[in-house]
Protein backbone atom coordinates (compact mmCIF):
# COMPACT_ATOMS: atom_id res chain seq x y z
CA UNK A 1 0.00 0.00 0.00
CA UNK A 2 1.36 3.59 -0.43
CA UNK A 3 -0.09 6.60 1.70
CA UNK A 4 -1.14 9.24 -0.25
CA UNK A 5 0.66 12.90 0.53
CA UNK A 6 -1.94 15.00 2.63
CA UNK A 7 -1.17 18.50 3.44
CA UNK A 8 -4.23 19.11 5.53
CA UNK A 9 -3.74 18.74 9.22
CA UNK A 10 -7.30 17.10 9.90
CA UNK A 11 -6.10 14.15 7.64
CA UNK A 12 -2.58 14.01 7.39
CA UNK A 13 -1.25 10.87 8.15
CA UNK A 14 -4.49 9.14 8.89
CA UNK A 15 -4.87 8.20 5.25
CA UNK A 16 -3.53 5.37 3.58
CA UNK A 17 -4.47 4.66 -0.01
CA UNK A 18 -4.85 0.73 -1.70
CA UNK A 19 -5.66 1.77 -5.06
CA UNK A 20 -6.43 4.98 -7.49
CA UNK A 21 -9.77 4.19 -8.94
CA UNK A 22 -10.03 7.21 -11.22
CA UNK A 23 -8.02 10.26 -12.51
CA UNK A 24 -9.44 12.74 -14.51
CA UNK A 25 -9.71 17.04 -15.04
CA UNK A 26 -12.11 17.04 -12.25
CA UNK A 27 -10.67 15.17 -9.77
CA UNK A 28 -8.71 12.15 -8.54
CA UNK A 29 -10.40 9.38 -6.37
CA UNK A 30 -8.67 6.91 -4.22
CA UNK A 31 -10.06 3.62 -2.23
CA UNK A 32 -8.24 2.98 1.07
CA UNK A 33 -8.31 3.49 4.40
CA UNK A 34 -8.94 6.02 7.05
CA UNK A 35 -7.71 5.98 10.60
CA UNK A 36 -10.53 7.29 12.77
CA UNK A 37 -11.13 7.11 16.69
CA UNK A 38 -13.05 4.11 16.86
CA UNK A 39 -10.14 2.59 14.45
CA UNK A 40 -9.25 2.38 10.48
CA UNK A 41 -12.81 2.00 7.87
CA UNK A 42 -12.76 1.22 4.37
CA UNK A 43 -13.34 4.78 2.78
CA UNK A 44 -13.16 6.03 -0.75
CA UNK A 45 -11.20 9.84 -1.02
CA UNK A 46 -11.72 12.41 -3.58
CA UNK A 47 -9.06 15.24 -4.04
CA UNK A 48 -8.26 17.89 -6.31
CA UNK A 49 -4.41 18.49 -5.79
CA UNK A 50 -3.68 17.11 -9.21
CA UNK A 51 -6.36 18.57 -11.13
CA UNK A 52 -5.16 21.43 -14.09
CA UNK A 53 -5.17 25.03 -13.44
CA UNK A 54 -8.43 25.22 -16.25
CA UNK A 55 -10.29 22.80 -14.69
CA UNK A 56 -10.24 23.92 -11.23
CA UNK A 57 -12.53 26.14 -10.92
CA UNK A 58 -15.64 23.90 -12.20
CA UNK A 59 -13.42 20.87 -10.02
CA UNK A 60 -13.91 22.92 -6.69
CA UNK A 61 -17.88 23.82 -7.45
CA UNK A 62 -18.08 19.99 -8.44
CA UNK A 63 -16.27 19.49 -5.01
CA UNK A 64 -18.40 21.50 -2.88
CA UNK A 65 -21.56 20.38 -3.75
CA UNK A 66 -20.48 16.80 -3.09
CA UNK A 67 -19.46 18.28 0.48
CA UNK A 68 -22.73 19.94 1.42
CA UNK A 69 -24.84 17.08 -0.24
CA UNK A 70 -23.55 14.40 1.77
CA UNK A 71 -23.18 16.32 4.63
CA UNK A 72 -26.42 16.81 5.09
CA UNK A 73 -28.41 13.86 3.47
CA UNK A 74 -30.33 11.75 5.50
CA UNK A 75 -28.58 8.20 6.98
CA UNK A 76 -28.88 5.79 4.62
CA UNK A 77 -29.63 8.01 1.74
CA UNK A 78 -25.95 8.56 0.80
CA UNK A 79 -22.41 7.32 1.52
CA UNK A 80 -21.23 8.72 4.75
CA UNK A 81 -19.11 12.24 4.72
CA UNK A 82 -16.16 11.01 6.88
CA UNK A 83 -14.19 14.02 6.09
CA UNK A 84 -14.68 17.29 4.13
CA UNK A 85 -11.82 19.41 3.60
CA UNK A 86 -10.75 22.65 1.23
CA UNK A 87 -9.67 20.07 -0.97
CA UNK A 88 -9.90 16.26 0.13
CA UNK A 89 -13.63 14.53 1.14
CA UNK A 90 -13.30 11.03 2.27
CA UNK A 91 -17.10 9.54 1.93
CA UNK A 92 -17.66 5.39 3.94
CA UNK A 93 -17.13 2.95 1.25
CA UNK A 94 -20.20 0.62 -0.30
CA UNK A 95 -19.71 -2.59 -0.73
CA UNK A 96 -22.13 -3.32 -3.86
CA UNK A 97 -21.85 -3.56 -7.74
CA UNK A 98 -23.60 -0.67 -10.44
CA UNK A 99 -26.50 -1.61 -11.63
CA UNK A 100 -25.10 -2.55 -15.45
CA UNK A 101 -23.20 -5.09 -13.99
CA UNK A 102 -26.09 -6.32 -10.74
CA UNK A 103 -28.70 -5.90 -13.84
CA UNK A 104 -31.66 -6.69 -11.47
CA UNK A 105 -34.53 -8.00 -13.87
CA UNK A 106 -37.17 -8.58 -12.18
CA UNK A 107 -36.34 -7.60 -8.69
CA UNK A 108 -39.05 -5.28 -7.54
CA UNK A 109 -37.51 -4.88 -4.44
CA UNK A 110 -34.57 -3.13 -4.94
CA UNK A 111 -36.73 -0.46 -7.07
CA UNK A 112 -39.05 0.01 -4.22
CA UNK A 113 -36.11 0.38 -1.90
CA UNK A 114 -34.60 2.32 -4.90
CA UNK A 115 -37.80 4.82 -4.80
CA UNK A 116 -38.28 4.70 -0.88
CA UNK A 117 -34.52 6.25 -0.85
CA UNK A 118 -34.86 8.51 -3.13
CA UNK A 119 -37.81 10.32 -1.38
CA UNK A 120 -36.39 10.60 1.46
CA UNK A 121 -33.48 12.39 -0.14
CA UNK A 122 -36.04 14.71 -1.65
CA UNK A 123 -37.61 15.26 1.78
CA UNK A 124 -34.45 16.63 2.78
CA UNK A 125 -34.11 19.15 -0.21
CA UNK A 126 -31.72 17.42 -1.92
CA UNK A 127 -31.74 16.99 -5.48
CA UNK A 128 -29.01 14.28 -6.73
CA UNK A 129 -29.04 15.44 -10.69
CA UNK A 130 -26.98 12.64 -12.53
CA UNK A 131 -29.04 9.16 -11.91
CA UNK A 132 -29.59 9.05 -15.70
CA UNK A 133 -25.70 6.71 -14.98
CA UNK A 134 -26.60 3.07 -14.04
CA UNK A 135 -23.00 3.62 -12.28
CA UNK A 136 -24.32 5.65 -9.88
CA UNK A 137 -27.16 3.54 -8.35
CA UNK A 138 -25.11 0.46 -6.84
CA UNK A 139 -26.87 -2.81 -5.72
CA UNK A 140 -25.46 -3.85 -2.28
CA UNK A 141 -24.78 -7.39 -1.49
CA UNK A 142 -28.25 -7.74 0.76
CA UNK A 143 -30.18 -6.73 -2.18
CA UNK A 144 -30.51 -2.89 -1.33
CA UNK A 145 -30.20 0.31 -3.32
CA UNK A 146 -27.73 3.52 -3.03
CA UNK A 147 -26.68 6.27 -4.63
CA UNK A 148 -23.24 7.33 -5.07
CA UNK A 149 -21.57 10.17 -6.85
CA UNK A 150 -22.95 13.46 -5.66
CA UNK A 151 -20.93 16.03 -7.52
CA UNK A 152 -24.08 17.07 -9.58
CA UNK A 153 -26.42 17.07 -6.50
CA UNK A 154 -27.96 20.20 -5.31
CA UNK A 155 -29.66 21.42 -2.06
CA UNK A 156 -32.86 23.37 -1.72
CA UNK A 157 -33.71 25.57 1.17
CA UNK A 158 -37.14 25.87 -0.44
CA UNK A 159 -38.71 23.33 -2.80
CA UNK A 160 -39.91 26.00 -5.59
CA UNK A 161 -40.58 25.18 -8.82
CA UNK A 162 -37.06 24.51 -9.74
CA UNK A 163 -36.46 22.25 -6.70
CA UNK A 164 -39.77 20.76 -7.65
CA UNK A 165 -38.71 19.67 -11.44
CA UNK A 166 -35.03 18.36 -10.28
CA UNK A 167 -36.85 15.75 -8.41
CA UNK A 168 -39.07 14.61 -11.05
CA UNK A 169 -36.30 14.23 -13.27
CA UNK A 170 -34.61 12.01 -10.92
CA UNK A 171 -37.51 10.28 -10.28
CA UNK A 172 -38.21 9.69 -14.11
CA UNK A 173 -34.47 8.67 -14.36
CA UNK A 174 -34.71 6.10 -11.52
CA UNK A 175 -38.57 4.70 -13.75
CA UNK A 176 -36.31 4.30 -16.69
CA UNK A 177 -33.94 1.96 -15.09
CA UNK A 178 -37.30 0.12 -13.78
CA UNK A 179 -38.83 0.13 -16.75
CA UNK A 180 -35.55 -1.65 -18.39
CA UNK A 181 -35.07 -4.14 -15.50
CA UNK A 182 -38.29 -4.57 -13.88
CA UNK A 183 -40.97 -3.82 -16.66
CA UNK A 184 -43.83 -5.79 -15.45
CA UNK A 185 -43.87 -3.43 -12.45
CA UNK A 186 -44.42 -0.13 -13.76
CA UNK A 187 -47.46 1.06 -12.82
CA UNK A 188 -49.65 3.61 -14.29
CA UNK A 189 -48.61 6.38 -13.43
CA UNK A 190 -44.86 5.66 -13.32
CA UNK A 191 -45.79 5.62 -17.16
CA UNK A 192 -46.88 9.12 -17.15
CA UNK A 193 -44.02 10.40 -15.47
CA UNK A 194 -41.65 8.25 -17.89
CA UNK A 195 -43.71 10.01 -20.70
CA UNK A 196 -43.78 13.57 -20.19
CA UNK A 197 -40.15 14.77 -19.49
CA UNK A 198 -39.84 18.64 -18.24
CA UNK A 199 -39.21 21.50 -20.50
CA UNK A 200 -35.86 21.88 -18.94
CA UNK A 201 -35.03 18.92 -19.74
CA UNK A 202 -36.59 19.24 -23.35
CA UNK A 203 -34.30 22.10 -23.77
CA UNK A 204 -31.28 20.40 -22.36
CA UNK A 205 -31.34 17.81 -24.84
CA UNK A 206 -31.72 19.82 -27.69
CA UNK A 207 -28.86 22.29 -27.07
CA UNK A 208 -26.37 22.16 -23.55
CA UNK A 209 -26.28 18.18 -23.82
CA UNK A 210 -24.90 18.37 -27.52
CA UNK A 211 -22.83 21.57 -26.28
CA UNK A 212 -21.52 18.94 -23.16
CA UNK A 213 -20.86 16.10 -25.34
CA UNK A 214 -18.81 18.48 -27.74
CA UNK A 215 -16.47 19.39 -24.99
CA UNK A 216 -16.26 16.23 -22.70
CA UNK A 217 -15.88 13.98 -25.61
CA UNK A 218 -14.45 16.64 -28.50
CA UNK A 219 -12.25 18.59 -26.90
CA UNK A 220 -11.31 16.92 -23.37
CA UNK A 221 -11.69 13.66 -25.59
CA UNK A 222 -13.16 12.12 -21.82
CA UNK A 223 -16.04 9.89 -21.76
CA UNK A 224 -17.44 7.63 -18.24
CA UNK A 225 -19.73 5.16 -20.02
CA UNK A 226 -20.37 2.91 -17.18
CA UNK A 227 -17.31 4.00 -15.21
CA UNK A 228 -15.15 2.60 -17.54
CA UNK A 229 -13.71 5.50 -19.47
CA UNK A 230 -12.63 5.27 -23.22
CA UNK A 231 -10.58 2.11 -22.78
CA UNK A 232 -13.67 0.37 -22.20
CA UNK A 233 -15.19 2.42 -25.32
CA UNK A 234 -12.45 2.55 -27.86
CA UNK A 235 -9.63 -0.73 -27.08
CA UNK A 236 -11.93 -3.02 -25.94
CA UNK A 237 -14.01 -3.97 -28.75
CA UNK A 238 -10.80 -3.78 -30.98
CA UNK A 239 -9.22 -5.93 -28.60
CA UNK A 240 -11.93 -8.61 -28.04
CA UNK A 241 -12.64 -8.43 -31.90
CA UNK A 242 -8.85 -9.36 -32.37
CA UNK A 243 -8.95 -12.00 -30.41
CA UNK A 244 -11.99 -13.80 -31.68
CA UNK A 245 -9.63 -13.77 -35.14
CA UNK A 246 -7.28 -16.32 -34.02
CA UNK A 247 -8.09 -19.71 -35.05
CA UNK A 248 -8.31 -20.76 -31.84
CA UNK A 249 -9.98 -18.87 -29.78
CA UNK A 250 -13.73 -20.03 -30.10
CA UNK A 251 -14.79 -16.17 -27.74
CA UNK A 252 -13.32 -13.38 -25.69
CA UNK A 253 -14.79 -10.82 -23.92
CA UNK A 254 -12.83 -7.45 -22.73
CA UNK A 255 -14.03 -5.67 -19.40
CA UNK A 256 -12.48 -2.66 -17.86
CA UNK A 257 -11.43 -2.56 -13.70
CA UNK A 258 -9.20 -0.04 -11.94
CA UNK A 259 -5.48 -0.73 -12.23
CA UNK A 260 -3.57 0.48 -9.60
CA UNK A 261 -0.88 1.51 -12.30
CA UNK A 262 -2.95 2.08 -15.06
CA UNK A 263 -5.77 4.26 -13.63
CA UNK A 264 -8.45 1.90 -15.54
CA UNK A 265 -6.96 -1.62 -16.58
CA UNK A 266 -8.25 -3.99 -19.26
CA UNK A 267 -8.76 -7.53 -17.97
CA UNK A 268 -9.40 -10.19 -21.15
CA UNK A 269 -11.35 -13.36 -20.96
CA UNK A 270 -10.40 -15.85 -23.67
CA UNK A 271 -12.43 -19.20 -24.35
CA UNK A 272 -9.58 -21.29 -25.92
CA UNK A 273 -7.74 -24.18 -26.38
CA UNK A 274 -3.88 -25.11 -27.19
CA UNK A 275 -2.81 -21.87 -27.10
CA UNK A 276 -0.74 -19.81 -24.59
CA UNK A 277 -0.95 -15.84 -23.26
CA UNK A 278 1.86 -14.64 -25.16
CA UNK A 279 1.13 -16.27 -28.59
CA UNK A 280 -2.12 -14.12 -27.75
CA UNK A 281 -0.57 -10.84 -26.79
CA UNK A 282 1.97 -11.25 -30.12
CA UNK A 283 -1.63 -11.60 -31.82
CA UNK A 284 -3.16 -8.55 -31.16
CA UNK A 285 -0.15 -6.58 -30.66
CA UNK A 286 -0.49 -5.39 -34.27
CA UNK A 287 -2.92 -3.01 -33.70
CA UNK A 288 -2.46 0.53 -33.73
CA UNK A 289 -2.91 2.74 -31.07
CA UNK A 290 -4.30 0.24 -28.96
CA UNK A 291 -2.69 -0.69 -25.79
CA UNK A 292 -2.71 -4.64 -24.66
CA UNK A 293 -4.73 -5.55 -22.09
CA UNK A 294 -3.24 -5.77 -18.55
CA UNK A 295 -4.31 -9.18 -17.48
CA UNK A 296 -5.39 -12.10 -19.61
CA UNK A 297 -7.16 -14.79 -18.62
CA UNK A 298 -7.33 -18.27 -20.85
CA UNK A 299 -10.55 -20.39 -19.59
CA UNK A 300 -11.84 -23.65 -21.25
CA UNK A 301 -15.73 -21.85 -21.27
CA UNK A 302 -17.02 -18.69 -20.66
CA UNK A 303 -20.10 -18.80 -18.67
CA UNK A 304 -23.43 -17.98 -20.96
CA UNK A 305 -27.22 -16.86 -20.71
CA UNK A 306 -29.78 -18.91 -22.12
CA UNK A 307 -29.35 -17.26 -25.32
CA UNK A 308 -25.80 -17.85 -25.75
CA UNK A 309 -24.89 -14.13 -24.67
CA UNK A 310 -21.85 -13.72 -22.51
CA UNK A 311 -22.61 -13.18 -18.78
CA UNK A 312 -20.52 -10.33 -19.06
CA UNK A 313 -21.68 -8.97 -15.18
CA UNK A 314 -19.94 -12.12 -14.00
CA UNK A 315 -16.72 -11.37 -15.64
CA UNK A 316 -16.88 -8.04 -14.66
CA UNK A 317 -16.69 -9.20 -10.89
CA UNK A 318 -14.34 -11.72 -11.35
CA UNK A 319 -11.74 -8.94 -13.66
CA UNK A 320 -12.82 -6.72 -10.31
CA UNK A 321 -11.96 -9.54 -7.75
CA UNK A 322 -15.25 -8.68 -5.64
CA UNK A 323 -15.84 -12.65 -5.61
CA UNK A 324 -18.46 -12.12 -2.59
CA UNK A 325 -20.94 -10.85 -5.07
CA UNK A 326 -20.58 -13.66 -8.04
CA UNK A 327 -22.45 -16.08 -6.56
CA UNK A 328 -26.29 -14.31 -6.22
CA UNK A 329 -26.34 -14.40 -9.86
CA UNK A 330 -24.87 -17.46 -10.34
CA UNK A 331 -28.08 -19.39 -12.29
CA UNK A 332 -27.10 -23.31 -11.23
CA UNK A 333 -24.85 -25.49 -11.24
CA UNK A 334 -23.69 -25.99 -14.10
CA UNK A 335 -22.67 -22.31 -14.29
CA UNK A 336 -21.48 -22.42 -10.73
CA UNK A 337 -18.92 -25.29 -11.80
CA UNK A 338 -17.80 -23.11 -14.73
CA UNK A 339 -17.67 -19.68 -12.54
CA UNK A 340 -15.41 -21.60 -10.16
CA UNK A 341 -12.62 -22.40 -12.49
CA UNK A 342 -12.47 -19.12 -13.51
CA UNK A 343 -12.53 -17.37 -9.89
CA UNK A 344 -9.63 -20.20 -9.55
CA UNK A 345 -7.46 -19.28 -12.11
CA UNK A 346 -8.36 -15.28 -12.22
CA UNK A 347 -5.32 -12.67 -12.41
CA UNK A 348 -6.26 -10.10 -10.44
CA UNK A 349 -5.39 -10.82 -6.46
CA UNK A 350 -5.08 -7.38 -5.58
CA UNK A 351 -7.34 -4.46 -7.17
CA UNK A 352 -10.46 -4.73 -5.60
CA UNK A 353 -13.19 -2.09 -7.10
CA UNK A 354 -14.70 0.05 -4.76
CA UNK A 355 -17.42 2.66 -4.67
Amino acid sequence: MVQSAMNEGDIAGRWTCELILKRDVFSTVERGRLRTEHGEVDAVLRRLDAVPWWSRPLAQLLFAREVRALKLAPPGTAPALLYGGRDRLVRAFIRGVPLHIAKPHGDIAYFRFAKTLLHALHRAGIVHNDLAKEQNWLRTADGRACMIDFQLAAVFMRRGKLFRIAAYEDLRHLLKHKRRYAPAAMTASERRVLARKSLITRVWMATGKKLYYAVTRGILNFSDREGGGNRLIHDAPKIAARLKEHPQVRDAAVVAYPDRRAGIGLYAFVEASGVHEPGLRDFINGLAGISPPERMQIVDVLPRKADGKLRDEILQLVAMNQIDLVDPLIAGDAERAIVTRIIAGRQNLRDRFAF
